[in-house]
């Protein structure tokens, strides 16, 4: 492997990293505002009360919130 492969390989990875970070912190961002615009504590319903109906909708919601980061981060 030569010295121009390698600092291509570093840059991908570099990118990688970075597209990470942005996508796992815009996520985190959007749920922070999905639990604060619904009523009640979610972590109450989630673990203490054991709501699956509550479990399966934020469930889909995060699926669809990483689906439309990903195609945004793609291009």
């Amino acid at each position: 492997m030569n010295n121009l492969e390698a600092s291509r390989i570093l840059g991908l990875a570099a990118a990688s990293v970075i597209y990470s970070v942005i996508g796992l912190g815009t996520f985190l961002a959007c749920f922070w505002i999905v639990d604060k615009l619904t009523p009640g504590d979610l972590w109450k319903e989630l673990v203490e009360k054991k709501n699956t109906a509550v479990a399966i909708f934020f469930g889909f919601l995060a699926l669809g919130m990483s689906l439309i980061i990903a195609a945004c981060l793609h291009g």
